[in-house]
């Protein structure tokens, strides 16, 4: 099975991440994708393309994707988070983050980190051509 991307966006940075998206679509076509709930049906909702989806974050999708991590499912993680605010289940946020670093995971947290992420991608895959 090829390894995911994780995808995961507070509601306020969710507009933000379908822009961001949008305009890579092409290099995400034929990758496999999972997202918390709410950021699946978002993105969508916004565009054509097939994703994993796992719980809500509140309901316990960081946790499912931190398993994931854990696993070495997962080879990158986008996650646009708000920096205003703190969510009660900022625990498993915490977790997921720790996950990526203990198991070397790329992870980005804003649209200039996820560029450099697949910039870097695109020139891992072309060397091994």
């Amino acid at each position: 099975m090829a390894k995911q991307i994780g995808i995961i966006a507070h509601d306020k940075m969710k507009p933000a991440l379908v822009g961001f998206l949008k305009e890579r679509q092409q290099w995400l076509w034929g990758r496999s994708l999972v997202a918390t709930g709410l950021t699946a049906n978002f993105i969508e909702h916004e565009m054509e393309l097939r994703i994993d989806h796992l719980q809500p974050g509140r309901d316990g999708g960081f946790k499912e994707l931190t398993k994931r991590v854990e696993n070495g499912q997962i080879e990158m993680v986008i996650f646009f988070r708000d920096p205003e605010i703190t969510q009660d289940y900022e625990a498993d946020i915490v977790a997921l983050v720790k996950a990526c670093i203990k198991e070397n995971i790329p992870l980005a947290s804003n649209p200039a980190s996820a560029e450099l992420l697949i910039v870097g991608m695109i020139r891992m895959e072309a060397s091994k051509r």
